[in-house]
């Protein structure tokens, strides 16, 4: 695969959509099933519009393990390669990811699937950022995460020691990054779907709509 941004690989995390395992926070509004099915319809948007970014290469990183049977028809419907996340927390399966995916590819873009806004653009910026200089590229969630984290080169130091899940995972990765002496760009700022407060902006923005079926 070639296309708009080669020389990089798109890496797409998630996890199986096991009903009471996904999307646990909408549970109380959604119920198990209907949060699996959320969790299925998003991932589904993240690697089409993974794919129509063209890159290189596309790469889907699963967890617990690539076994799932509709984690490997997305992948499989998406040209996507599938893989196993490795690392007892996150941050070490996105620097094994990363570190996988640069061994052949100049470039690695990671994104999860629980941002809906997400979309080409932003993909194609966090390439340019790249090939223009930036060691990183991020794009900030509005809950003090990120949604999209992109590389030139591994860089492990910045998934290590962080809080993932809390409010200050940009602020500190930004403090790892200026140690590091590493240049790094910021997309603008997004917003996941995460709770029964992003699920009720969801519909009321009309994107629940677009979101894609899973078969």
């Amino acid at each position: 695969m070639s296309g708009m941004i080669p020389d990089t690989a798109i890496l797409v995390f998630a996890k199986a959509p096991v009903a009471g395992a996904v999307k646990t926070r909408l549970l109380p509004r959604l119920g198990a099933d209907g949060a699996a099915l959320l969790h299925r319809r998003l991932l589904q948007q993240a690697l089409a519009t993974a794919a129509a970014a063209a890159p290189s290469a596309l790469q889907l990183w699963c967890a617990p393990d690539d076994s799932d049977p509709f984690l490997r028809a997305a992948a499989a419907r998406h040209g996507a390669s599938l893989h196993a996340q490795q690392g007892k927390d996150l941050g070490e399966r996105m620097a094994h990811a990363f570190a996988q995916a640069l061994r052949r590819q100049g470039r690695a873009i990671g994104i999860g699937c629980d941002c809906a806004v997400l979309d080409v653009q932003h993909l194609q910026d966090a390439a340019a950022a790249l090939v223009a200089g930036a060691d990183a590229v991020f794009a900030p969630a509005e809950d003090g995460g990120y949604v999209l984290v992109g590389l030139a080169r591994p860089v492990p130091e910045i998934f290590s020691g962080i809080a993932w899940g809390g409010p200050g995972v940009m602020a500190d990765t930004r403090r790892r990054l200026r140690a590091a002496g590493l240049r790094w760009h910021e997309l603008a700022t997004l917003w996941d779907v995460d709770r029964p407060g992003d699920h009720q902006r969801l519909l009321q923005s009309g994107l629940l709509d677009a979101l894609p079926e899973p078969d």
